[in-house]
């Protein structure tokens, strides 16, 4: 009887012939059952794991090439099966160290925090959007980041108003508040700012309208 290739075998192969630059790798994790995809994005939650018809796509950054070894040898443990699948691989920049930091923090809370991080420092008003990394989260993450007002978006996922110093939306510190407790439920996803204005100064209103297909947000 032929012996099952592991998971962890699997790996190895396809980082072998991966470039010597390589920076981050999309790949994907066919298993067999559904309960073994949820295992699998379980154990995988740090890599903004999404299930999909094929499986289970995740992200994973060079930073640690063991640790994803680490992750599929317990799913061989448990007799999790299946294939593992490259799907696209991205190279570190020639120049600059500051590309590691731009890879995607792992948590949601850290992503918030990068996304401010680039913004003006005179910003006053944000749209953004939190996209779920399946849609098994959407209860739960709906109800974590309720203080935020969140709206459905048009995928997995919700859409906010941030207001810096006065206005409509929630602040900085309250956004990031409900993200880390999205974290502490092992919800995964990516955090984007969508819009934002600098230096407002709201008169008789609330603050600022943006119109999103044809309706003001």
């Amino acid at each position: 009887m032929l012996s099952r290739v592991t998971l962890v075998d699997q790996w190895r192969s396809i980082e072998v012939g991966l470039s010597p630059r390589w920076d981050e790798a999309r790949l994907l994790l066919a298993a067999p059952g559904r309960a073994s995809l949820d295992r699998a994005a379980s154990l995988l939650r740090t890599a903004e794991p999404a299930l999909s018809p094929e499986g289970v796509r995740f992200r994973w950054v060079r930073d640690d090439e063991d640790g994803l070894a680490a992750l599929l040898e317990r799913l061989d443990a448990e007799g999790a099966g299946g294939r593992l699948e490259l799907l696209s691989t991205r190279e570190r920049a020639a120049v600059g160290p500051s590309r590691r930091a731009r890879t995607g923090p792992a948590t949601l809370a850290a992503a918030w925090e990068g996304a401010l991080a680039e913004l003006p420092p005179d910003w006053s008003d944000l749209y953004g959007e939190i996209e779920l990394g399946s849609t098994d989260y959407l209860d739960r993450a709906a109800l974590m980041l309720s203080p935020v007002n969140p709206s459905r978006a048009g995928g997995p996922g919700f859409r906010f108003r941030c207001a810096r110093v006065y206005g409509y939306g929630a602040s900085a510190e309250m956004v990031r508040r409900c993200l880390e407790r999205c974290d502490a439920e092992g919800i995964t996803g990516q955090v984007r700012i969508l819009r934002t204005l600098s230096d407002t100064r709201p008169v008789a209103t609330q603050g600022p309208v943006w119109y999103v297909g044809g309706k003001a947000v």
